[in-house]
């Protein structure tokens, strides 16, 4: 079988913290990532080439003709400002390519956009992700909130599907894992709402130009979507059949 051909940005960090020991105390700092667990349950049918959140200023491609070699991109917890603002802008104050219209302009003409939810996706942390009333909520199937769009749930929640029959649903039966959490949106008009939690989408997809958009509302590992979820073969099939829906 051939894989689809995935950019994946984003789903990484930096972290500093100050240990205590008596009255001397020092800093650990240290980086972490969590697209191994995407790989692993992704890794029957994407071959993923992997953009950390603090190499998309100078590595995320700056044309289309970067950009097009791929199947699906996605972009997972980091925000608008790392698209936005490369270093020949952001220290030089030289004009550079703005990456989130070659995002539209690769969905536009066939390709397949991706955007898993996050502290820094869709409006996320104190509206941080900086996606609202940029081109890439144009492209999305979902309209963002102008604030803090967290949902979260500690005591855990359970999706559940607006259209049993759709394709995206294939092959998979059963109660879904609880999530911890999720961005709120509001679905657009023409939106393909498949999962949802009362009356939130969770999975939406559109249409835009000649390609696909998919917004997906929770993580794509801890903590939001808890191991049991990442691991559980319904995610892995959903995964799937979302590619095999959109990018075939």
């Amino acid at each position: 079988m051939e894989k689809y051909k995935v950019l994946f940005a984003g789903e990484s960090w930096f972290f500093s913290r100050t240990e205590a020991k008596g009255v001397d105390n020092f800093t650990v700092c240290g980086y972490e990532t969590e697209i191994g667990r995407v790989k692993k349950y992704m890794e029957g049918f994407a071959e993923i080439t992997h953009i950390p959140a603090h190499e998309v200023m100078e590595k995320f491609p700056k044309s289309y003709d970067e950009i097009k070699e791929y199947d699906v991109v996605i972009t997972s917890d980091v925000g608008a400002n790392s698209y936005l603002l490369p270093p020949e802008t952001f220290f030089g104050c030289q004009q550079s390519p703005n990456k989130l219209d070659v995002i539209a302009e690769y969905a536009r003409k066939g390709g397949t956009f991706i955007m898993m939810g996050g502290y820094m996706s869709f409006s996320g942390f104190q509206a941080r992700g900086n996606y609202k009333d940029t081109v890439i909520e144009e492209i999305l199937p979902v309209s963002l909130l102008p604030y803090d769009d967290r949902q979260e749930h500690c005591e855990g929640i359970q999706i559940e599907a607006s259209d049993l029959s759709h394709p995206v649903l294939n092959g998979i039966e059963g109660e879904w894992p609880v999530l911890l959490g999720y961005n709120r949106v509001i679905a657009k008009e023409n939106a393909e709402v498949i999962l949802k939690y009362k009356n939130d989408p969770m999975l939406a997809i559109g249409n835009y130009g000649e390609g696909k958009t998919v917004a997906w509302m929770s993580d794509c590992a801890p903590h939001w979507m808890p191991e049991a979820f990442c691991d559980s073969p319904m995610n892995a099939r959903m995964w799937n059949n979302i590619f095999d829906y959109c990018a075939k």
